[in-house]
């Protein structure tokens, strides 16, 4: 153990506490032999609020030659199984476009442009902002996308750290705080901040965690007792302490695992599961996915492998990753050649990178009376031709973690391609799609587009006809690398998506748009649901809580549930709306101070209010 003590004396202005932290690297073995490797923080800070920070100026017409690529260390070796399936058309195929009404943006504005790229766009939203990262800037927004603050340099969070990029921006909306985090090269490190408040231009709880391998691409999740990480590393399932995080304890430490037995073709992305609904319960383990392709060494069928990762933040050598699953899928084809060339482009011989090894960003996971989902998608060869489409899934536990597919299908309706998708699910069950599109034959640019589909309809189809958010402008030239990444959150309105994603503009460069759009709130459009009049309210008085459910579904069943900020269901009761309401008082005397949900539903909707128990 190494403990150094810094002086700090003029520093930079966003710094306002600093805390000497000691870097505790310990190798244990768990009880199924695994190397189980405990991290402490190398560095912890408590910033000044964003919001006294020095904007940067932003270049939107900065040449590509002057931008910073983004490192990455991906690499695509060459599938070895000449008998792949599938042999022909991909069998999950939607081959007719959606017909089911229009559903148009409801927010749509230029997002940052930033000085690397690819941009690597990642944002979420809360109750009341919406915030986005992109290489090498953060951005703070209404959610009508006027600009509250920024943009700000992505290493401002982390003094003496650059910037590198690969951010991911996520709302805990169970804490009702803001995660940011990139990555670092030389010395490779991971760096995280928590917001200190709700308020994301507030103060933030600065971290940054050591690996041993540069950890590439690395995508998060918001679980019950982590914030859970993966990489393109050999540290495919990492988790930190969120208890800690949340309260800016310099202690909070980091634990990190492999993934046993993932296969891939050089470029690893295990995605772990994120709690979008409501908090699984504690002590269930995170899950992980990872996409594997029969035409991989190793790879007997096109699958789906499920893993399970338990922390003891306790005793942290008794943490276990295990496969818990392996699920076959329809056949999809991955294979766009061993490069980065995989996308054309009109007008051009320069094709662009499209991911199509690994899922998407993100794993949504939603918690449901009875079961829970988790969302997934990735690319797909069509038709043997590259023409890439988006292979999504929709799969369903019944609380037991033994995971099935409860549809699948693959959107590519015409010859166009599709690609850089992220998918997620509201609180009705109803689908959001959106990704990058593009189709050379007919001249249309890399533009961003959206699809989605109503929770009554057929399985396996996308029924919300293809929605233009952002037409792309020209080809990018000379360079393949694109996007890297998109993201689709929820907002905590439980209906309304927001996406954020890369397209081109008039000259060529890289642009990222923020739309959002809502598949149950009615907008005078036909063949949609009716407008949704369902409202949860809650009020508070000392240990009184009253509960009121307006313009429920007639004659159901219906589930009430109080949810502590851990999962727990600390209790659970049968209610029954009386010409579509329902209201009662709930005791909560004995309940320790802090944050709960309340939520009500069934299998097919669920409503929940989160409200703050103080004495």
């Amino acid at each position: 153990m190494r403990t150094r003590t810094i002086l700090f004396a003029l520093l930079a202005p966003c710094l306002i506490q600093q805390v000497a932290a000691q870097h505790v690297l310990s190798t244990a073995t768990n009880a199924l032999g695994q190397e189980v490797t405990t991290v402490m923080p190398t560095g912890f800070q408590r910033t000044a609020p964003m919001r006294t920070w020095p904007v940067v100026q932003e270049d939107p017409d900065m040449p590509m030659e002057k931008r910073r690529e983004v490192r990455n260390v991906m690499t695509r070796n060459t599938p070895v199984n000449p008998d792949a399936l599938p042999n022909g058309l991909d069998p999950a195929l939607q081959q007719a476009m959606a017909t089911r009404g229009q559903r148009a943006p409801i927010e749509n504005w230029a997002g940052q442009s930033g000085s690397g790229y690819p941009p690597d766009p990642s944002g979420s939203a809360g109750p009341n902002h919406y915030v986005q990262a992109v290489n090498t800037a953060y951005r703070v927004y209404s959610k009508t996308g006027s600009s509250l603050g920024g943009p700000y340099n992505l290493s401002s969070l982390w003094p003496g750290s650059t910037n590198e990029g690969d951010p991911i921006v996520l709302y805990d909306r169970h804490a009702d705080r803001w995660f940011i985090s990139q990555f670092q090269f030389q010395p490779n490190r991971i760096l995280i901040a928590i917001s200190e408040t709700p308020d994301p231009l507030g103060a933030y709880y600065a971290y940054s965690y050591t690996f041993s391998q540069f950890p590439d691409y690395p995508k998060y999740s918001v679980w019950w007792d982590g914030y859970y990480m993966t990489s393109n590393s050999n540290k495919t399932a990492v988790v930190f302490d969120r208890a800690k995080m949340l309260a800016g304890d310099a202690s909070a430490a980091m634990v990190a695992l492999t993934a046993p037995g993932a296969a891939n073709t050089g470029f690893r992305c295990v995605m772990p599961a994120d709690a979008d609904g409501d908090l699984p319960p504690a002590g269930t383990p995170c899950y992980f996915f990872n996409l594997e392709d029969d035409a991989w060494s190793g790879v007997s069928q096109d699958r789906i492998k499920v893993y399970e990762m338990s922390v003891d933040w306790t005793t942290t050598s008794n943490t276990t990753i295990t496969t818990s699953q392996t699920i076959a899928t329809a056949p999809f084809d991955t294979n766009f050649g061993t490069g980065y060339n995989n996308i054309a482009q009109p007008g051009t011989t320069q094709k662009l990178d499209g991911i199509p090894d690994v899922f998407y960003f993100r794993a949504q996971h939603m918690r449901w009376v009875g079961y829970n989902t988790v969302m997934l998608c990735h690319l797909t060869d069509v038709d043997g031709s590259n023409r890439a489409g988006i292979r999504w899934y929709e799969l369903r536990d019944a609380n037991d973690g033994n995971w099935t597919i409860h549809q699948q299908g693959t959107w590519s309706p015409d010859a166009a391609s599709r690609w850089l998708a992220s998918i997620a699910m509201d609180s009705y069950g109803n689908i959001g799609l959106a990704y990058s599109y593009t189709d050379a034959a007919n001249n249309l640019f890399p533009g961003l587009r959206y699809t989605g589909r109503y929770a009554g309809d057929p399985l396996g189809q996308m029924t919300v006809p293809e929605t233009v958010a952002q037409t792309g402008g020209a080809a990018q030239q000379g360079i393949n690398r694109y996007g890297d990444y998109a993201h689709m959150s929820l907002d905590p309105n439980g209906s309304t998506f927001w996406f954020t994603g890369e397209y081109l503009s008039t000259s060529g460069q890289p642009r990222t748009r923020i739309f959002s759009f809502d598949l149950q709130t009615a907008v005078g459009v036909d063949e949609a649901p009716a407008a949704d009049a369902t409202r949860l309210s809650t009020g508070l008085n000392g240990d009184q809580l009253t509960v009121e459910l307006t313009g429920a579904p007639a004659g159901e069943a219906l589930q009430l549930d109080l949810i502590a900020i851990d999962g727990r269901t600390l209790r659970s009761e049968a209610v029954r709306a009386t010409n579509g309401t329902w209201r009662s008082t709930l005791d909560l005397s004995g309940l320790a101070p802090a944050a709960y949900f309340v939520r009500v539903g069934n299998s097919s909707f669920q409503r929940a209010q989160r409200f703050v128990l103080a004495r």
